[in-house]
């Protein structure tokens, strides 16, 4: 049961986790019935309802008898958000303590179809203001889909123009917001060798990658979109 699983990263143990969904499904029941219904060792449930109770997870509604009820899972889970909230802010002080933040003109490498899925990703779902990217009309799709309400996007493949990568190799261009850019190399299918690729908020670059794709899209664009893209990147639909 997916639900498990999630409690359980919440930091729940497995048999706390059953136990609280199975008290979710039966609403009221004495620990035997939620033992049967959580598949957990009858010696092992009492122990489990009262950690349950510890964390304000279930609460003892009777005592003749013994008788435990869930408490909300909304009130639990805005719990765990705030708790979580605290620890992230604490580790980015902690963090920001041991080591400055990376200078802007700083270049990191990317290697592996992972790696760089993984950082444009990242950067898709961070973006406030707007994305600008070309390459690949596959992962163009799939960092659409993931782009937040109100991201502009321009985005085309990269064709008309010359080439950005070697042959054999497919090149993917992303901009985030103007402040930090990714360049990629994948290589094309039979083609020997690792995907690669660079990270940067260098300004000089992410205006470079972004002037590319502009003049990419420019290229590839109807008649009737030059005007809308030369006043900047169009707003993502709305659902």
């Amino acid at each position: 049961m997916s639900a498990v699983i999630h409690l359980q990263a919440l930091g729940l143990t497995e048999y706390e986790a059953r136990a609280y969904t199975a008290l979710l499904a039966l609403g009221r029941a004495v620990p035997a019935r939620v033992a049967r219904q959580a598949g957990i060792p009858r010696p092992k449930i009492y122990e489990t309802l009262e950690r349950l109770e510890g964390r304000g997870l279930a609460a003892r509604v009777g005592q003749n008898p013994l008788e435990y009820a869930p408490l909300s899972a909304r009130e639990y889970l805005a719990r765990a958000r705030r708790s979580f909230d605290d620890r992230l802010g604490a580790l980015d002080r902690d963090l920001s303590r041991l080591a400055p933040d990376p200078a802007p003109e700083a270049v990191y490498h990317l290697y592996g179809n992972a790696a760089i899925t993984s950082m444009c990703e990242d950067l898709t779902l961070n973006a406030r203001a707007s994305l600008v990217m070309a390459g690949s009309a596959e992962l163009l799709g799939r960092l659409e889909r993931l782009t937040p309400r109100g991201v502009k996007i321009v985005q085309t493949t990269l064709s008309g123009l010359p080439s950005v990568a070697a042959d054999g190799q497919s090149a993917f261009l992303l901009s985030r917001d103007s402040e930090a850019a990714v360049i990629a190399h994948f290589i094309e299918e039979g083609e020997v060798g690792e995907a690669h690729g660079v990270h940067t908020h260098n300004p000089v670059i992410v205006h470079l990658i972004e002037g590319y794709v502009y003049l990419a899209a420019q290229r590839n664009a109807a008649p009737g979109q030059l005007a809308a893209l030369e006043s900047g990147p169009q707003s993502r639909a709305e659902d």
